[in-house]
Formats: C-alpha cells, sequence, structure tokens
C-alpha cells in the first residue's frame, strides 16, 4: 500500500500537520529527524513558500568584505552574506574584495531589465505566421493593456519576434520592478495571448511558453538579450597593489586569461569566468532567491586589458542576473534579515543587489584567478577546505 505524507487540509502549516510529518519521516526513514525539526522561523508564514514543511535545511552563513562599490545604486562599503558549505569561499571573496578596496573600489553599471514569457503562435502556413507577425506588431498597445490588467508593477515594454517554418516565436519582455517576475510575466502574458486570440480575425493557436524564455537554463538567446538584470563591474588594479596582495605579476594574470578563454571556447561553457555560481548561488541561498535561476545567472561575459603601464583592467559583465528584494522567499525571517545587512530589502533595492551580487563575482574572479597563477589554489584549500568526519 502507497503511504501517504500526512496533510492538514484545513491548516497544513499548524505545528499537528508539521509534528505528524516529522513522526512520518521517523517512522518510514530511520532518520532522527532531529536537526531539521529545529527552527526559528514562524511556520504561518511559508505558504506559497512550500509544501509538505516538515523542517529547515541550516546552511552556514559566512560574512564576506568589506566590498567598496562606485555604483549608479550601491555606493558605499558592504558586508556581504554568503551562505555555503566550501571551505575557502568566504575567505576567497574577501581577499578578492580587500583587492578592490585598496584600489579605490569597484565600478557598478546596470546596462537593462527585462523579463520574459515566450509564447509560440502556430498556423496553417509561413504566410500566415508572416501575416499575425504584422497584426502583432500594430496592436501593441492593446495587448499591453491587457497584459497590465494582472499586474501592478509589472510592464510589457516589447514583444519580439522570431519566426521559422509556419511557428511564430515571441519573447514578451516586461520590467517587474523589485520582483523577480517569472510568474507576473506568465500570468500577464496569458491575459495578453487570450486578448490576442479573442480579437486576432483569423485562426490561431498558442503554447504559453515555447521554451524561448529558457527559465532557468542557460542560453545564448538570455545573454545576448537579457533576463533579469543585465549588470557590469569594473575595476583598474594598479600592477604594485597587485603583487603585494595576490603574489602574481598583471603580465601573469593577462596570460592566464588568454589561455583560459581558449579553454572556455574549447569546451563551450555558459562564461569564460573562473566561478561566478559561487558567489551567485552563495548570495542566491542567503537572500531568499529562487536558487534554480543559478543555471542562467552565472551566465558571464568576463573581459580584462594588461594596460601600457602594466596596471589591469578587469571586469565581469552578467547578462542574466535574476534577483528580487520584494516577493518569492525574500521575506522569510533569515533571508530578509540579510538582505537587511546590505540595505537591499523591499521596495527599490533590487538594482542595488545587482550590482552588489556583481561587484562580489569579480572580487571572487580576481581572487580565484590570482591563487591558480601564484599556485596558492591547492594550499588554500588544504589549509581551510578540509573537513572530514
Amino acid at each position: 500500500m502507497t503511504r501517504k505524507i500526512p496533510r492538514d487540509k484545513t491548516d497544513d502549516y499548524s505545528a499537528a500537520a508539521i509534528a505528524a510529518r516529522q513522526e512520518f519521516i521517523r517512522e518510514h526513514t530511520g532518520s532522527a529527524a532531529e536537526h531539521v525539526a529545529h527552527y526559528s522561523l514562524d511556520p504561518g508564514t511559508l505558504p506559497g513558500n512550500v509544501e509538505n514543511f516538515f523542517g529547515v535545511a541550516q546552511v552556514p552563513i559566512g560574512l564576506a568584505g568589506p566590498v567598496l562599490i562606485n555604483g549608479e545604486h550601491a555606493q558605499g562599503e558592504y558586508f556581504v552574506p554568503l551562505a555555503t558549505t566550501e571551505g575557502t569561499l568566504v575567505a576567497s571573496y574577501s581577499r578578492g574584495m580587500k583587492l578592490c578596496r585598496e584600489a579605490g573600489g569597484i565600478t557598478t553599471t546596470v546596462l537593462d531589465d527585462k523579463m520574459q514569457r515566450a509564447p509560440v503562435f502556430s498556423f496553417e502556413s509561413a504566410r500566415e505566421a508572416k501575416a499575425f507577425s504584422a497584426w502583432l506588431t500594430d496592436h501593441f498597445d492593446e495587448i499591453a493593456a491587457a497584459a497590465q490588467t494582472t499586474t501592478t508593477s509589472g510592464k510589457l515594454i516589447e514583444i519580439q519576434q522570431f519566426s521559422v517554418s509556419k511557428l511564430l516565436y515571441t519573447r514578451f519582455n516586461y520590467t517587474t520592478g523589485d520582483a523577480a517576475g517569472q510568474n507576473m510575466t506568465g500570468k500577464a502574458t496569458f491575459a495578453a495571448c487570450a486578448w490576442i486570440k479573442q480579437n486576432y480575425p483569423h485562426e490561431l493557436h498558442f503554447l504559453l511558453e515555447g521554451q524561448f524564455a529558457t527559465d532557468k537554463k542557460t542560453s545564448v538567446v538570455n545573454m545576448l538579450h537579457t533576463r533579469g538584470k543585465r549588470v557590469v563591474a569594473e575595476i583598474t588594479l594598479p600592477a604594485k597593489l597587485v603583487e603585494e596582495q595576490m603574489h602574481v605579476s598583471t603580465d601573469k594574470l593577462w596570460a592566464a586569461r588568454i589561455r583560459g578563454q581558449l579553454g572556455s571556447i574549447m569546451s563551450v561553457t555558459n562564461n569564460n569566468g573562473n566561478h561566478s555560481a559561487n558567489g551567485i548561488t552563495a548570495m542566491f541561498i542567503a537572500t531568499g532567491q529562487d536558487v534554480a535561476n543559478v543555471a542562467e545567472s552565472s551566465a558571464a561575459y568576463g573581459f580584462s586589458e594588461l594596460l601600457p603601464n602594466g596596471d589591469f583592467y578587469a571586469s565581469i559583465t552578467l547578462p542574466s542576473l535574476i534577483v528580487a528584494t520584494y516577493g518569492g522567499g525574500t521575506g522569510l525571517a533569515t533571508q530578509r534579515e540579510c538582505l537587511e545587512m546590505m540595505g537591499c530589502y523591499g521596495k527599490g533595492g533590487v538594482y542595488k543587489l545587482a550590482e552588489i551580487i556583481a561587484a562580489t563575482v569579480l572580487a571572487g574572479e580576481l581572487s580565484l584567478g590570482s591563487a591558480v597563477v601564484a599556485e596558492e589554489w591547492v594550499q588554500a584549500h588544504d589549509d581551510l577546505g578540509r573537513n572530514r568526519p
């Protein structure tokens, strides 16, 4: 007989319902479920975030920094919470932040902001698809009005079109305020498509998501056209400072970059850096982001130059960074506290958070890249990263 997880239809977040699931785990899995059952958050805040709640996963959080940022939205020094179980990670990011701080800070710029849902429209022939394409362009204002009946913070700003065979793939691009916006754009686009189907004078069929938004998947289309926030972090490092702090010369850093560039091309990765996913994941867990979005958020373009005087220019561009400071998991107890540490919680904080994340990524790239070139990488893990029971 199939064993069913205990549920309470009237209040599934009550103490009794949670205790029933904890006992179910002990009875049917052999786990004591001791540590997962202890937490300080209020289960009453969890509807909409998790089902069948029985406990928490406690991930250690370390504090890195401060990182000095000269941004459009983040200005000053910030201590960064990193939730991780990887030894050396917090220390490495702090080391990179120190280097950048002594060089005068990291400059950050938000270049673009888009979240999309990507319906595909189907027709009997390519010619019918072409005719619909023109109609779609002509009726953008009415479509946008229909989409915005479902949201107060989302705004449809454009509909990109990509024709193939007798299909028209689209990307409905929105701004979403301080929310990440995947659910928001889904609801708004469904309303827009309903209006289209009702008002288009000929027959059409649509699928709300044609897999062209590449939700939670790395893709070239999102790296080129933006998904979430497109943000740049950049800095020029004096050659002498790099040698003092990182024990490596800037010409060797540059040579390593060229070799790494070729390696990333050969292996067809989603970025040409060292470990953007490390800092992004650690910050996502700490601040209540949807961690699955690391799949696309970790995409990165690294660019650097060895300047004529020996100084080193380094930058990182995150073209599809999906973050929020409102909604989702950001309002839960520990996640909100971590956002508040950086002054990012709530309305008006999302661009600031994006800039802090980008600056953190750049600091981590410089630290790890230098450690590899200086042949200190392995020793660092031996000193800080070994925890064997």
